[in-house]
């Protein structure tokens, strides 16, 4: 079983041709909204990937919270630890430029309101083995709480360094499993500007100092890991972007539900890297995941 602990948003997304400098103002050319938050993304994409997902969180009494659980409950996600709390749901305001990059701005709304004691409730009901998956979305004191009862447990934990706050570093030691994309990994390591001669040793060198299972992921430059001692590559697909915004949250899914499926580490990575490469071909977070079927076809 995955659980994954972490924010429910709802994304309000303007496409330009371009994104803007500081202080300038570009003209759109279109404008959607779709479900997001990294926690619910990766809910998401786990399930699509056929395992059983619980989704922890909180959600607002408004008019978004049911449209931000819309895909997950769809998809038959279980929403029994997601709670319903006064004032907002998340959101994140999110421009696409034409190359598929993009620039984001979330405001927590009731993803800051989760607390420790969601943490404990959302590890209770799991056992050793099962996989917790969070990200750095609700608060670090939730967070933190979710990795040490996790720890306890016996299960095992991954966690996404993502949005990179000054508490990752910290909480990156408490995870089984990393996964972070460059710019978070040299935040982790402590050192900025590395090419991939400098990463790699930075890899072996936190792997030999926690033992932690440690991903990078690279873009279109694939991933690299470290796991027992061995560095571990993956590719995904050569393709054009549409947008960007999903890729990441899918990589972590897929690799999450991989592992609970019983994939080796090799193949975990290559899936969720294949999978991570469909989920930028579609615009928007949540629709972009591609289901099982679509990833296997392509691998």
């Amino acid at each position: 079983m995955i659980t994954v602990f972490g924010s429910i948003n709802m994304d309000l997304i303007a496409t330009t041709d371009r994104l803007p400098k500081p202080g300038e103002t570009v003209a759109g050319n279109g404008f959607a909204t779709a479900a997001g938050g990294k926690g619910a993304n990766q809910a998401l994409a786990a399930r699509r990937a056929g395992r059983y997902v619980h989704m922890a969180g909180a959600v607002g009494r408004d008019s978004f919270a049911a449209d931000a659980l819309a895909l997950l409950d769809e998809a038959g996600t279980d929403l029994s630890l997601v709670e319903h709390v006064d004032g907002p749901t998340g959101t994140a305001l999110i421009l696409v430029g034409g190359d598929g990059e993009n620039m984001i701005a979330v405001v927590p709304a009731a993803n800051g309101l989760v607390t420790s004691a969601d943490a404990e409730t959302a590890i209770g009901g799991m056992s050793e083995g099962d996989i917790l998956m969070l990200q750095l979305e609700v608060p670090v004191d939730a967070v933190e709480r979710a990795l040490s009862a996790a720890r306890a447990k016996g299960i095992t934990s991954i966690l996404n360094l993502a949005p990179l706050i000054p508490d990752a570093p910290r909480l990156g030691r408490l995870a089984d499993i990393v996964i972070a994309n460059e710019t978070e990994f040299e935040r982790l390591a402590g050192q900025e500007g590395m090419d991939a001669q400098a990463r790699e040793a930075a890899l072996v060198r936190l792997h030999q100092e926690t033992g932690q299972t440690l991903i990078v992921t690279l873009g279109g430059d694939g991933v690299v890991a470290i796991r027992d001692g061995a560095i571990s590559r993956a590719q995904g697909l050569k393709i054009e972007p549409v947008d960007t915004v999903g890729a990441g949250d899918t990589f972590c899914g897929y690799f999450a539900a991989s592992l609970d499926e019983g994939l080796d580490f090799a193949s975990a990575l290559r899936r969720a890297a294949v999978a991570g490469s469909l989920a930028c071909l579609k615009s928007g977070a949540q629709p972009s995941i591609p289901t099982s079927a679509d990833v296997a076809a392509r691998i």
